[in-house]
């Protein structure tokens, strides 16, 4: 057991057009974002991405974002990540995990409006998102891709949350 808990552990949050993906580090003490998949609409050409993620690290674990309710019920959404990380257990080489992901887009969204630099915000003062249009009709790519990135820090955020929980574990 002590040589599992020296591999990485891959995070995956499951969206509906995105799957967000996080890598810890080999000591298993921080995640990081690594990437995000675009849906291909082909669930095991997607499974296929996220094995090659696996490959690339040598993951000795993959952890998927279970989507409860806020009072800790199992709706659809969750019975739908549920099964499909069943089925991607089936294609992995190693144990796949469910994990709650309650707010894990919440923190990531707050996460992302921080700062980027010491010191852009005063002391004392939360940064604050840019003001947005009132209307808008479809999102432009900076917004695509901010929002393809709150995928990977959701995923990250996921991955952190199950390291912690689990230190010192196995």
């Amino acid at each position: 057991m002590a040589e599992a808990a020296r591999t990485r552990v891959v995070g995956i949050d499951l969206g509906q057009r995105r799957i967000g993906v996080s890598v810890s580090d080999s000591q298993r003490v921080l995640a990081t974002p690594h990437a995000v998949i675009a849906r291909s609409g082909d669930l095991d050409a997607d499974h296929r991405a996220i094995a090659a993620v696996v490959a690339e690290f040598g993951a000795g674990l993959v952890v998927v974002g279970l989507p409860l309710s806020l009072a800790g019920d199992r709706g659809p959404a969750a019975a739908a990540a549920a099964a499909e990380a069943a089925a991607l257990g089936t294609q992995l080489r190693v144990p796949v995990v469910l994990h709650d992901e309650r707010l894990t887009t919440v923190e990531a969204e707050r996460r992302r409006r921080l700062p980027a630099e010491p010191g852009r915000a005063r002391a004392g003062e939360r940064a604050r998102a840019p003001a947005r249009p009132l209307r808008q009709k479809r999102p432009d790519a900076a917004s695509r891709a901010r929002r393809a990135g709150i995928d990977a820090v959701a995923a990250t955020v996921l991955l952190q949350s199950w390291l912690e929980e689990n230190r010192g574990k196995g």
